[in-house]
C-alpha cells in the first residue's frame, strides 16, 4: 500500500518494557513519527534516557530520536497533546479501572488510543483485533464514538500476548468445525516485564501460575471470533477452550502445546494446506509490519523453538510444528510467537497500520 503521509504518535507508558519496544519499532517507521513520550509523574520532566535509567531492556540502544525527548506526564499533560499528535499507543502498568479511565480520557480528547492493555478488552464496543483474523470488528468503532461523544477519538486494543501462539493456528481450521481445544502455554519472562536479572526466581525453574492469564486465554478468542451486532461485539459460543499457563525461563517467545477436536476431522495435509495458504488483510494491503507469510510450518521434530524461531519475519510471524494425530483429541501441535513483537508492541503497531490504511486516523 503506497501511503506517503506521516502520522504523529505518542507512546503512553514509554519507560516500561512494552513501551521500550514501541520506541524501537517506531524508529524510522515509514508511516509513524514519534512526537511525544509519556509516563508516570516520577518520570515526567526528565530526558528519556534519564527517566528509563538502568531499566532499558532492549538488545539495541535507545533510539537516537528519543535521546533528547523530555518525558511528559501521561495524566497531567494529556490536554497539551490535543492537535499535536494523531494517536497514541498505550502500555501502562496501572490498576484496571485507572487504565480504562485514562484511555477514555484520551479518546474523549479526540486522540485515538491503540492499546496493549487488557482493561478494555471486555468492553463490548471496543474492538480487540488480531489484524489477520478479525479486521471487520473495526466496524464497531462507529458505535463506540457515539457512546463517547467523539468525532475521531476511540479505543482499539490488541489481544493477550499468549493468544498469538495458538489462535492464529486454530483460526484457519474453523472451516472444519473446531469443537474444542486444550492449550498449555509456556510464557517468556518478558511477558511479565522481567529479565533474568530482575526475576532470579525463574532461573532453573518453572512457575505454574500467571495471574489472570488462563481466563484471558479461554475467553478472549471467543470475542475475536465473535461478530458485530447492533453496535457491540457479541462473543462466539464455540469452540470450548481450556488453558493452563506457565512462566518458563525464556527471555522472549511464548510457546503453546495445543490439542484440537473437530466436527469434521480433516486430513493432516488439509491442515497444513490451510496454514500455508492463510492470508489476511495486512498481507493484502502490504502493511509495513505485516509478515509476508503469516504462518510458518516447520518440519523438524524439535521445532519450533523460541530461541531459534521467535524472530521469524521480524518477530511478526507465527510458527507451528509437530502436527500429529492424538489419542484423546483429533490432532495436537506446537505453536510459537514472539510475545513482545507479534504479541505486544508489534501487534499494536500492525493494528495501527491497519487503522491508518482504513482511514480511522484521518
Amino acid at each position: 500500500m503506497n501511503i506517503t503521509r506521516k502520522w504523529k504518535v505518542g507512546v503512553v507508558g514509554a519507560t516500561g518494557m512494552v513501551g521500550q519496544r514501541f520506541l524501537t519499532l517506531l524508529d524510522n517507521h515509514p508511516w509513524f513519527t514519534p512526537a511525544a513520550l509519556l509516563a508516570s509523574a516520577r518520570s515526567a520532566g526528565k530526558k528519556y534516557p534519564e527517566a528509563v535509567g538502568n531499566k532499558w531492556a532492549m538488545s539495541r540502544p535507545i533510539p537516537s530520536y528519543a535521546a533528547d525527548m523530555t518525558v511528559l506526564d501521561a495524566e497531567k499533560d494529556a490536554e497539551s497533546l490535543v492537535g499535536k499528535i494523531d494517536f497514541v499507543f498505550c502500555a501502562v502498568n496501572m490498576k484496571k479501572e485507572e487504565i480504562k479511565a485514562l484511555e477514555e480520557r484520551y479518546a474523549k480528547l479526540e486522540i485515538p488510543v491503540v492499546s496493549n492493555n487488557s482493561a478494555h478488552r471486555g468492553t463490548k464496543d471496543v474492538p480487540m483485533i488480531i489484524p489477520e483474523i478479525n479486521p471487520e470488528h473495526l466496524d464497531v468503532i462507529a458505535a463506540q464514538k457515539k457512546r463517547l461523544g467523539t468525532k475521531r477519538g476511540f479505543i482499539a486494543v490488541k489481544s493477550n500476548c499468549s493468544l498469538q501462539s495458538y489462535v492464529p493456528l486454530l483460526h484457519p481450521l474453523l472451516s472444519f468445525g473446531v469443537k474444542s481445544a486444550a492449550v498449555c502455554t509456556y510464557q517468556a519472562i518478558s511477558g511479565a516485564g522481567k529479565t533474568f536479572d530482575t526475576m532470579p526466581e525463574i532461573v532453573d525453574n518453572i512457575i505454574p501460575y500467571i495471574g489472570g492469564e488462563e481466563e484471558k486465554s479461554e475467553r478472549e478468542p471467543l470475542k475475536i471470533w465473535g461478530s458485530v451486532q447492533n453496535g457491540e461485539i457479541v462473543n462466539a459460543n464455540a469452540p470450548v477452550i481450556t488453558a493452563q499457563c506457565l512462566r518458563v525461563p525464556v527471555t522472549d517467545g511464548h510457546t503453546a502445546a495445543a490439542f484440537v477436536s473437530f466436527e469434521r476431522k480433516p486430513k493432516k495435509e488439509d491442515i497444513l494446506s490451510a496454514w500455508k495458504n492463510f492470508t489476511g488483510e495486512p498481507q493484502k494491503l502490504n502493511l509495513p509490519s505485516a509478515p509476508k507469510q503469516f504462518i510458518h510450518y516447520l518440519e523438524e521434530d524439535n521445532r519450533p523453538q523460541p530461541k531459534l524461531d521467535r524472530m521469524t519475519e521480524n518477530g511478526m510471524a507465527v510458527c507451528a510444528g509437530r502436527l500429529r494425530e492424538d489419542t484423546l483429541f483429533d490432532y495436537k501441535f506446537v505453536g510459537c510467537s514472539h510475545n513482545t513483537l507479534r504479541g505486544a508492541a508489534g501487534g499494536a503497531v500492525l493494528l495501527a497500520e491497519l487503522l491508518a490504511a482504513k482511514g480511522y486516523f484521518d
